[in-house]
């Protein structure tokens, strides 16, 4: 599986972002498909997870704010970023599993495909 994320730049606080990741080499409708960041100095975190039949979870700093969405004609997932803050600054970075692969959503070694990042910065 190959997954390509794009959409970052830099942004103003309060201001908004989409990002996109596609996918190839698997689809999206069989996939548990997630976001992760990272800030500079800091470990990679949780951001966004849906299941691949629908539910989905954000991680408490982002809810509210960030939408996880998924175009299964494209193959393609975003994740929507409103409200955005300084905090948000981060390398963000898709990911996908095979729903039948073991592993807890929010840890990054759950996944075995990874996007090659895309750069937020937030300014203030």
């Amino acid at each position: 599986v190959q997954l390509q994320a794009s959409g970052g730049g830099l942004v103003q606080a309060g201001g908004s972002l989409r990002l996109s990741c596609d996918v190839s080499g698997r689809t999206i409708s069989n996939s548990d498909m997630a976001w992760f960041r990272q800030a500079p100095g800091k470990e990679r975190e949780f951001v966004a997870f849906s299941i691949w039949n629908g539910n989905t979870y954000y991680h408490d700093s982002v809810k509210g704010r960030f939408i996880l969405a998924k175009d299964r004609s494209r193959n393609t997932m975003y994740l929507e970023m409103n409200g955005l803050k300084p905090e948000d600054t981060a390398v963000y970075y898709c990911a996908a599993k095979d729903p039948s692969r073991r592993g807890v959503y929010y840890q990054e070694q759950s996944y075995n495909g990874w996007g090659q990042g895309t750069l937020v910065t937030v300014s203030s």
